[in-house]
């Protein structure tokens, strides 16, 4: 990436960090969160939102374990990079126990893609290849639209735009790693880190409270 163009993104996604490290006032949910009702505390609504923060959790830490193999040219990347892929499987089939298998295996096929694209902007970012870098990231931001588009059809609890919103701010938080690493900013990539694992919570409650609030009867 051009100097120039690497302080640029670097002072955006600056601001989407301060931005999600901003303190909430006590008790007040997230500006990000939607859906059912933070009273929805029964054993079934619990064990989803427990399971779905399981496998958002491992979505980010097994991003993260890529982008450090990735970066450092380590043997462990390819292992990395197919249990990253199995995730997204992982997140397609519990969907599917809502939506059905072909719902399911629509949004594992989207998130596959979403990690596939991933792989090639760290490899463009590696070689400071901007032409490809740019053409990665289009098609990053492109999935990541996709990704909105296909859960709020799914689920009216599931605004198209919030949705839009959290997956842009997932896709700078994990970028910010990749920049932060590359350039052996240390506590960037903590940093960075951090607000990814944060923000992907956020989204995790986010869809399990709407998927609550849809299927009531069965929490």
């Amino acid at each position: 990436m051009k100097t120039r163009s690497r302080v640029a993104f670097i002072v955006v996604v600056a601001g989407l960090l301060a931005t999600s490290h901003a303190p909430q006032a006590q008790g007040q949910r997230p500006a990000m969160r939607m859906g059912a009702s933070p009273t929805s505390t029964g054993p079934a609504a619990v064990a989803l939102r427990e399971g779905m923060r399981k496998l958002w959790s491992d979505h980010v830490i097994w991003t993260r374990d890529y982008i450090v193999a990735a970066v450092g040219d380590r043997p462990d990347q390819q292992s990395a990079a197919g249990r990253l892929l199995k995730n997204q499987e992982d997140i397609g089939a519990a969907v599917a126990g809502y939506y059905g298998k072909p719902a399911g295996d629509r949004l594992t096929a989207l998130l596959k893609q979403h990690i596939v694209i991933a792989v090639d902007l760290i490899n463009a970012a590696k070689a400071h290849d901007d032409a490809k870098y740019a053409d990665a990231d289009a098609k990053w931001q492109q999935n990541g639209d996709e990704i909105a588009a296909f859960l709020s059809g799914a689920n009216p609890n599931w605004p198209k735009a919030t949705l839009v919103a959290m997956m842009k701010t997932h896709l700078a938080t994990t970028t910010a790693e990749v920049v932060a690493r590359l350039n052996g900013k240390w506590d960037d990539d903590v940093a960075a880190f951090d607000a990814v694992y944060a923000h992907i919570l956020n989204m995790s409650d986010a869809l399990s409270d709407g998927i609550i609030k849809q299927f009531p009867a069965k929490f």
